[in-house]
């Protein structure tokens, strides 16, 4: 390996300052200088010790630069990419990669012809939780699943910043609907036949301030993703139903939930009285027919994304994010806002 490996690190908001604090974890990699087009946020890169560039050309002209990481809004992903592809440099783009798959699809073609790696930063496939749902589904805990819901929701409305106005690809797609969707094909190893999407405007009328979308898999089964940002009181972020049980993460720690299991048939259930009535059909199981069991443990480290990148660069591994699986989830968002305009269900895979 390399001695040290030298980023670049082009915008310098709270994106690019936690690539920072991340690189400055990992050995043989370290942060080789900054820059901004914001003397605020030049003065803050300076501040930590950084070296700041004067240009973006003067930043790729340096030949101690081995790879920019690109943390600015969205719109800007494609140029700026392409420009570092062009001058020899390999390149982590922020996620989303692009504002559509077209310009995906020429930074991956820009990227092959120059020779240079080109991988987005889909930081969420790190993520614990994550990666307790997916153990809990590969390994088979609740029998064949048939539904499975994932969601964040808040209740401040849309930011007030770029992120609120389309022309910089601003809106909840872009934003974590990108995450959310990356996270659920990552989950399901299976074609999607059916996808329908319902936008939200509660608080934005330009861009979407809410996304839910339900895929509907191969197999049959359905998959519900939602961002919301006007949720006062919020459901579970994680769901997973299967014929033997249930699993559930409520909120952002990955142990805080649990695995229901049935352990035999459900026998004679005591009836609940409801306000109209008894019923059998919704009552509750016995303890003795179902096992209670903890979330498993996992082990994630987000410093392995770079480390990926350093050991991709020298031919020793794969990208752990292919371009491949970042262009499978462009394409359906894609057929999302399809339908979303439509109102319609469409076709996928």
């Amino acid at each position: 390996m390399k001695k040290t490996y030298k980023v670049g690190i082009v915008g310098f908001g709270g994106q690019g300052y936690s690539h920072s604090k991340t690189i400055a974890e990992i050995e043989n990699i370290e942060v080789g200088g900054i820059f901004d087009i914001a003397d605020a946020r030049i003065d803050f890169a300076r501040e930590k010790g950084f070296h700041a560039y004067k240009s973006y050309d003067e930043m790729l002209s340096d030949p101690e630069i081995d790879i920019i990481t690109v943390a600015t809004p969205n719109d800007s992903h494609h140029p700026l990419t392409v420009a570092a592809l062009r001058a020899g440099k390999h390149v982590v783009c922020e996620k989303p990669a692009a504002m559509n798959s077209d310009e995906l699809a020429d930074m991956i073609r820009v990227a092959n012809e120059c020779g240079r790696i080109f991988t987005v930063h889909q930081n969420r496939r790190y993520d614990a939780d994550f990666r307790v749902m997916k153990k809990i589904y590969d390994e088979g805990e609740l029998g064949p699943v048939h539904r499975f819901e994932r969601r964040v929701q808040g209740c401040n409305g849309i930011p007030k910043d770029w992120r609120s106005q389309p022309e910089f690809g601003g809106g909840m797609m872009l934003d974590w609907g990108v995450h959310l969707l990356d996270q659920t094909l990552q989950l399901i190893p299976e074609k999607i036949k059916k996808v329908y999407c319902r936008l939200e405007h509660v608080t934005n009328e330009l861009c979407d301030d809410g996304v839910t979308v339900w895929l509907t898999f191969e197999s049959g089964l359905l998959a519900v993703v939602e961002v919301a940002t006007s949720n006062f009181i919020e459901l579970p972020h994680w769901y997973m139903l299967g014929r033997d049980g249930s699993a559930i993460i409520r909120g952002w720690k990955a142990n805080d939930g649990e695995i229901v299991k049935s352990v035999g048939e459900a026998g004679e259930v005591e009836p609940v009285l409801t306000a109209s009535g008894i019923t059998k059909t919704m009552a509750p199981r016995r303890e003795d027919t179902i096992k209670r069991m903890e979330l498993p443990t996992v082990e994630t480290d987000l410093r392995d994304f770079y480390r990926n990148v350093m050991t991709t660069i020298e031919g020793k591994t794969e990208q752990a994010i292919s371009n491949d699986s970042v262009m499978r989830v462009f394409k359906l968002m894609e057929a999302a806002f399809r339908s979303a305009e439509l109102n319609e269900t469409v076709d996928f895979e």
